[in-house]
């Protein structure tokens, strides 16, 4: 056990500063160019959600047995080596520098005054149209993305590798690429997708709910709302969202920023409205992006000792 906060440490320290090599090549490019070759085989005819069920079935036991496996092998050669292998790949499974560096990538542009510059690397981050896009609209592209991620791309990510270890991290990844790749609710992947999508709903439910709160707990108060009504607005908002988990980390970052998120967005000319969440004292602005920037590093963070305190706890009662 105790190696095993070490391996969750060192990984998170290693995504923090280090992050994921650009050229290196990625598990979860292998996990989604099989879980392609699945879909081209399975997702026709009749019986798709059955047959998506067994597909998510399939990801899981392949992908955790292979984890599983390599990380026992370590640990049987020697427990250092098992606990920087573990490490390692938790550290690739978590998205800190990743997801700061491309909302940078929006941020640096858009505070040169290049907004094509700025539409086009945001339009590299998220589905919607770009190309007629303003600072305001810029800025909340980044700020949802950031704030979304923070759950999907590091603290979901820790949460199952605090219960169990890298072999938990992957199970999560494997499902939430599973829901990011055929989770849609259009023609081709409603059915398929029904059950991957329903599982990244039940993973994230937790640690998405926790995130949120630690937004409002341990970020900086920009909008100056007291507590109360910050706590109280962030949960009436995340239930606006059409997302079961994403609403509460959106909704927090909005009240702590004292903005508006959500709204209107086209995706490839077709108009979707969503409800706007926040108090909407600020015009959103790209100083906003490193704001929300922080808000993931600090939330991360506090979590990251939270869990570790809470496993230090169970494991000296057990």
């Amino acid at each position: 056990m105790q190696a095993h906060f070490v391996a969750i440490a060192l990984g998170f320290v290693l995504d923090r500063l280090i992050g994921d090599p650009p050229n290196w090549p990625h598990p979860v490019r292998w996990i989604g160019t099989l879980i392609s070759k699945l879909t081209a085989v399975l997702n026709k005819g009749r019986a798709r959600v059955l047959k998506g069920a067994g597909m998510l079935f399939i990801m899981l036991f392949i992908v955790t047995a292979i984890v599983l496996t390599i990380v026992g092998i370590a640990y049987q050669i020697h427990i250092v080596f098992g606990i920087i292998l573990e490490g390692v790949l938790i550290a690739i499974g978590l998205a800190q520098k990743s997801l700061k560096d491309a909302a940078l990538e929006v941020h640096d542009p858009l505070v040169a005054g290049d907004m094509d510059e700025a539409r086009k690397k945001l339009s590299w981050i998220v589905g919607r149209d770009t190309d007629k896009l303003k600072e305001a609209g810029i800025a909340r592209g980044a700020i949802e993305t950031v704030s979304e991620n923070t759950s999907d791309g590091v603290t979901s990510p820790l949460f199952w590798a605090f219960l169990f270890g890298a072999p938990g991290l992957w199970m999560y990844k494997t499902v939430n690429t599973l829901d990011s790749m055929i989770g849609y609710k259009d023609d081709r992947y409603h059915e398929f997708g029904k059950f991957s999508a329903r599982a990244d709903d039940v993973l994230n439910f937790i640690p998405a709910r926790i995130t949120g709160f630690l937004i409002l707990l341990t970020t900086s108060n920009e909008g100056g709302i007291p507590f109360g009504k910050r706590f109280v607005g962030w949960g009436r908002d995340a239930r606006r969202h059409p997302s079961p988990n994403s609403g509460f980390l959106e909704a927090a970052t909005a009240w702590q920023l004292g903005v508006k998120l959500g709204g209107k967005s086209t995706y490839r000319g077709i108009v979707s409205e969503r409800p706007e969440i926040g108090p909407g004292q600020k015009p959103l602005k790209a100083a906003h992006i490193k704001a929300a920037i922080g808000q993931m590093h600090a939330a991360s963070f506090a979590f990251w000792i939270l869990m570790t305190i809470i496993g230090v706890i169970f494991y000296a009662i057990a």
